[in-house]
């Protein structure tokens, strides 16, 4: 249960740099681009690729990864999944990642506005 709760206080600590990045973000380069997105989803491919690479499995990497880069950006988690393949040789695979979630998300993404759509009428 204390494992748990420490994913739990990592994520809201992910969460709430993810908020303070965006803001900032948007300050400086304006609101046309994401760029807050943009620097979240790449800071976090780098820190999680960084924390898997130098901390044992055990405790401080799990809240690390699953709760602080959990929090901070799921695209962190879609990169490590991917490059992962990529590196085993297993190029399918990660092609197969890329397209499943890049389109399903998208599609699911539309199917959620179209659904919200037609309750809120």
């Amino acid at each position: 249960m204390t494992r748990f709760l420490l994913i739990c206080l990592g994520g809201a600590l992910g969460t709430g740099a993810r908020y303070l990045t965006t803001l900032w973000a948007t300050q400086a380069f304006g609101p046309k681009f994401p760029f807050g997105t943009l620097i979240v989803n790449l800071a976090g491919s780098f820190l999680l690729g960084f924390v898997m690479q130098m901390l044992a499995p055990g405790d401080a990497r799990l809240i690390l990864t699953a709760g602080v880069m959990g929090g901070f950006t799921t695209y962190s988690s879609f990169n490590h999944d991917t490059t992962s393949y990529f590196l085993r040789g297993a190029w399918l695979l990660g092609a197969a990642n890329i397209a499943a979630t890049v389109l399903g998300c998208l599609a699911a993404g539309l199917a959620g506005i179209a659904l919200g759509r037609i309750v809120a009428r």
